[in-house]
């Protein structure tokens, strides 16, 4: 089974359209009758579960209203994309996230990724880019020794293409679905999202982890979505090889990124390695490494890249070492880059220490 599928705990380990309102709903009526109905348009969503239908697939997904919600007082809007296998309660299991959401008053957002309805129970998951086509961003390297164009070396890896996906895979390196189009359902979900509940529409924000990380990146990089996130914060989760496109976002979008140097499922490298990165868990696939990616971002925000990435002072997260650039685009206190990393930190989401820094990162945006 492919290394990024989730397990539950505080350390969370590995990894166009038109869309309504399911009939299906298990969610509490918001009723906050003693608010000014006036201010935000009014759609009934509370906390729980529910589901909407886009492109004619039925597209779950949690909502969690922090205890101070109010329709008098717009809160910020936090989407939160679980990792390969996971579900929507990946985050929201979490004690720490949850007290956070209700003391800074994020309502959060938590979608189920497809896949768990094909054949064969394939693991939920996002698509982003290179992980339905199995195709890197740079093809062929003449520069790399025995470069191809692939995103794993499919001699050491298992086939874990999808059936919706046998037509759509150009090899065996495909292992995210094909069911729907998950970046149409996210713009949709912000759209329904802003007419349902009492939301800052200038506060939107995303997390992603593992896999939910990956496909963070590509929120950035779309049309349909590149101006509709605040910040955005990765955990565990880099693009493919070759992707090192900045966000379309006109003078960048803020991202913090947070990954392990004992990762063997997404290694971000060395600090100084500009290269890509190979996985170490029995399969072979192939990432941007972590200062690429940070650096192609940095420079969408102005930062001064022309010297390496330097240490910011932070005492949030003691066991991450955070790096950064001269002259970013962002807040008072952070950069508008944060490139994170734990020295002892493996394929898991520590969210004792990334959360906090996190919301703090997305508070001073």
């Amino acid at each position: 089974m492919k290394a990024l599928l989730i397990t539950m705990g505080l350390f969370l380990v590995s990894c166009g359209g038109s869309g309504s309102l399911s009939d299906k709903k298990q969610i509490q009526q918001n009723d906050d009758s003693g608010s000014d109905a006036g201010y935000c348009q009014q759609g009934g969503w509370g906390s729980g579960t529910t589901s909407m239908t886009f492109n004619g697939v039925e597209r779950q997904f949690r909502i969690y209203l922090p205890a101070n919600y109010s329709s008098a007082n717009p809160s910020s809007l936090l989407l939160g994309f679980h990792g390969w296998g996971g579900d929507e309660n990946e985050f929201l299991s979490s004690q720490i996230v949850r007290d956070q959401l209700d003391q800074h008053n994020y309502v959060m957002l938590a979608p189920l990724g497809l896949g768990a309805e094909e054949p064969g129970s394939s693991p939920s998951s996002w698509s982003f880019s290179g992980s339905i086509s199995g195709l890197d961003g740079d093809g062929v390297n003449s520069e790399v020794a025995n470069d191809s164009d692939k995103i794993c070396d499919i001699n050491t890896t298992p086939d874990y293409t999808y059936p919706s996906c046998k037509s759509a895979a150009s090899n065996s390196c495909s292992w995210t679905q094909c069911l729907d189009d998950d970046i149409g359902f996210v713009a949709n979900l912000v759209a329904q999202a802003e007419q349902n509940l009492c939301i800052d529409s200038g506060r939107i924000f995303a997390v992603g982890g593992s896999n939910g990380g990956m496909f963070i990146w590509d929120l950035g990089r779309d049309e349909r979505t590149a101006d509709t996130f605040h910040a955005i914060a990765t955990i565990i989760g880099l693009p493919h090889r070759g992707y090192l496109a900045g966000p379309m976002k006109a003078n960048g979008l803020p991202v913090i990124s947070i990954t392990g140097m004992k990762d063997n499922t997404v290694p971000p490298g060395n600090w100084s390695n500009k290269s890509f990165t190979t996985t170490a868990n029995g399969e072979t696939f192939f990432y941007t490494g972590a200062t690429a990616i940070a650096e192609s971002w940095g420079n969408a925000l102005g930062c001064d890249i022309s010297s390496p990435s330097e240490r910011v002072k932070q005492d949030i997260a003691s066991n991450l070492e955070c790096r950064s650039w001269n002259y970013c685009e962002g807040g008072n206190r952070f950069p508008g880059i944060l490139d994170c990393r734990g020295a002892d930190m493996g394929h898991v989401y520590n969210l004792d220490q990334s959360w906090p820094l996190i919301m703090a990162f997305f508070n001073d945006q």
